[in-house]
């Protein structure tokens, strides 16, 4: 393959090229944020760019907040974790090495209340069932540690590179809105209700709630009960001086986010629904001030006889069959002309994209032949990607 013409079979490109090799090589891009729909193979990407980056000699970090097994299954790992794991045979005769991890929302957020409480204040935390409640289920925890997790590789500095495997869908850009979202937490006239009693020399919480709360206040009482209502309060205490630079870190990332050493690549097949949700991508990401590097167009088909058109298989196909001759060549040339249409129609969506953004540079990246579940499989991917320019 040499590149994004001949991918979709000849027509010339309304994109430039995406070069991969370029960002991954790059030493002052230190991240890659890899968004797409499900099914349309952002995991294999994800982990092809880790995988050749390493053996191109740089240290990387695949980071996946999608909570399926994939990537560890493409990397020969039983299951991944929140410490990043080693994986094996990889070539790392250009000094590089591959690292894999799986977001742990539970456990990071466990790990900022270690790492800005004391042990006793911690014991208290973890013991808390509102805790308990929030750091495994609530909505947005995920998109809140999954940047304070970011944040956390990325401030080691063991890293050259790190690659953000994102959720599928539209969720995949919703870490995004965690510092705004926490900054409406934070500064709520929920939570600072719930704040007073800390803030009161210690007098009782349901005492002092019952004494200052409006009517609304007590019918929040009344609706939650009162031992839901001492479990958040005394968790909201704690975090009052817990997590107090939680918004910080988050916002100190965002704008990481939005610098030059980031790289957001859209991944996307060449389906209606998949080119859709690139474009919502491209959009919000162009709202947000975020560096869009590119579309990695996957999963492309491609035909050998180019030449030979849909119409010219047909009409051989149907002379074949007239004269009783040769069905496996009239069979081979109807699934020609079948594919045939199926690169047109795929060469028009992709353009879709193309056409309503012509300056994202565009990589295609042609159907394999089997899933790709070793690291072999995802060599050839990230040939196919290095390829493309």
């Amino acid at each position: 393959m040499t590149g994004v013409d001949d991918v979709l079979s000849g027509r010339p490109a309304v994109s430039p090229t995406l070069d991969v090799d370029a960002i991954i090589g790059d030493p002052s891009v230190r991240i890659v944020v890899c968004c797409g729909s499900g099914g349309v193979g952002k995991t294999t990407t994800a982990a092809a760019l880790g995988l050749r980056a390493a053996e191109q000699g740089r240290r990387t970090v695949v980071l996946t907040i999608d909570p399926a097994r994939r990537l560890a299954q493409s990397m020969g790992l039983t299951e991944l974790d929140n410490t990043p794991r080693e994986v094996a045979g990889v070539d790392t005769g250009n000094g590089g090495a591959l690292f894999a991890m799986m977001l742990d929302m539970k456990r990071t957020f466990d790990e900022v209340v270690l790492a800005h409480t004391d042990p006793a204040k911690a014991r208290e935390i973890f013991a808390n069932p509102f805790y308990q409640a929030m750091s495994s289920t609530f909505a947005g925890t995920q998109e809140y540690m999954a940047m304070e997790k970011l944040g956390q590789l990325r401030a080691t500095d063991e890293w050259d590179l790190i690659v953000v495997d994102t959720p599928p869908s539209r969720s995949a850009l919703d870490f995004l809105d965690a510092p705004q979202h926490l900054a409406k937490f934070l500064d709520g006239r929920m939570l600072r209700m719930l704040l007073v009693p800390a803030r009161n020399g210690g007098r009782s919480v349901l005492r002092l709630m019952t004494a200052s709360f409006s009517l609304v206040g007590r019918a929040f009482m009344k609706v939650l009960g009162t031992e839901l209502v001492s479990d958040v309060s005394t968790f909201v205490s704690s975090l009052d001086s817990t997590f107090g630079g939680f918004r910080q870190r988050a916002e100190r990332t965002y704008r990481v986010l939005q610098h030059r050493e980031t790289a957001f690549l859209l991944v996307a097949a060449p389906e209606p629904d998949a080119i859709r949700e690139a474009t919502y991508f491209a959009e919000r990401l162009s709202a947000d001030r975020m560096p869009l590097s590119g579309l990695v167009l996957n999963r492309v088909h491609q035909v050998a006889a180019g030449q030979l058109s849909t119409d010219r298989s047909l009409g051989a196909a149907e002379s074949l069959a007239a004269a009783g001759e040769s069905a496996q060549t009239a069979a081979a040339l109807r699934i020609h002309a079948g594919l045939r249409r199926r690169v047109a129609r795929e060469r028009s969506v992709a353009e879709r994209f193309a056409l309503a953004h012509p300056q994202v540079p565009l990589s295609a990246v042609p159907a394999q032949p089997a899933d790709v579940h070793d690291l072999a499989g995802l060599r050839a991917v990230g040939a196919a990607l290095g390829d493309a320019h």
